[in-house]
């Protein structure tokens, strides 16, 4: 059959390369070794030149693709590295703090560590690992050394539940820390858990509270005791005219940071006076801390959510 294209010629022609090939191989390994290694220097600086050339291309831009790769693994580590060191300082400083302030407290206080239950029903609340047995009871106020976190809301045998000042429940008697004026500090929520400020209520209309003025607590009403830091006067959020004021205050301890507190014991956690300890100026209480009614026992069965 006539072959009009070509194609068996041209395999043909191939298949003739081949064995040509092939039978070069062959010679090339019978030869001794002497006669090889000019053949082989040969064959790389001619037709195998531009194989190897691009095969060292190749090589060279896969080096520098692993070496982008450990460089990047290596920054990664170095990162994770000191954000854990940079976390291990902070605790160990907030740890320092804490001892330093029960050092200063006393024996009316004791450590504690924090869990966070992390539950949408427990918003507001957390656990501590301290209970009646460390002489814990409903009321014991929970402190940092920022300064209040919250109150114990109840109690087992070795552990507590507690509200911290994001709890809608939350009251507080304070003052400022000049003791020019007093009031009552609650909650204030925003739209996010992180944008939840505290509020000054009651204060005389008469006395102008500057941003920036240290709310503490009064010690009135028996549940607290006097001088724990609240948080910063940011500004004025209402005046009812002729009569009171509301403040707006940044608190002073946020806490969803927070993992180790000091917890009040028995009746020498509440009237303790702590002035000392936020170096608080006010005068003594004109009223006295016993000539107002205690504030309302907080009631351990009551929902806390």
């Amino acid at each position: 059959m006539l072959d009009f294209d070509g194609t068996r010629r041209e395999r043909r022609r191939q298949g003739l390369l081949a064995m040509g090939v092939v039978a070069l191989a062959l010679i090339l390994y019978a030869l001794p070794t002497e006669y090889q290694s000019p053949v082989r220097e040969g064959l790389r600086a001619t037709v195998l030149r531009p194989f190897l050339a691009f095969q060292e291309r190749i090589a060279q831009r896969r080096g520098r693709t692993v070496d982008v790769a450990a460089i990047r693994a290596q920054r990664d580590s170095l990162a994770a590295l000191v954000t854990a060191q940079a976390s291990l300082a902070e605790e160990n400083r907030r740890l320092r703090a804490l001892l330093a302030l029960q050092e200063r407290a006393g024996d009316a206080f004791i450590p504690a560590d924090v869990l966070h239950v992390g539950m949408a029903t427990a918003e507001s609340t957390f656990m501590l690992n301290v209970g009646r047995a460390e002489g814990v009871r409903v009321g014991s106020p929970v402190l940092t050394p920022e300064g209040l976190l919250g109150v114990v809301w109840s109690v087992d045998e070795h552990q507590a539940q507690a509200i911290d000042w994001t709890h809608p429940e939350f009251r507080v008697s304070a003052m400022t820390a000049d003791g020019l004026a007093y009031g009552i500090v609650e909650p204030r929520h925003g739209r996010y858990p992180e944008e939840a400020l505290l509020a000054l209520t009651g204060a005389p209309f008469h006395v102008d509270i500057a941003p920036g003025r240290r709310i503490v607590t009064s010690g009135r009403g028996g549940v607290f005791p006097r001088g724990i830091v609240v948080g910063t006067v940011l500004g004025i959020e209402e005046a009812d005219t002729g009569w009171r004021k509301s403040y707006l205050i940044r608190p002073a301890v946020r806490p969803e940071g927070v993992a180790q507190v000091l917890v009040g014991v028995g009746r020498s956690g509440r009237e303790a006076d702590l002035s000392a300890l936020w170096h608080v100026s006010a005068a003594p209480d004109p009223l006295g801390a016993d000539s107002l009614p205690p504030l309302p026992a907080l009631d351990a069965d009551e929902d806390t959510n």
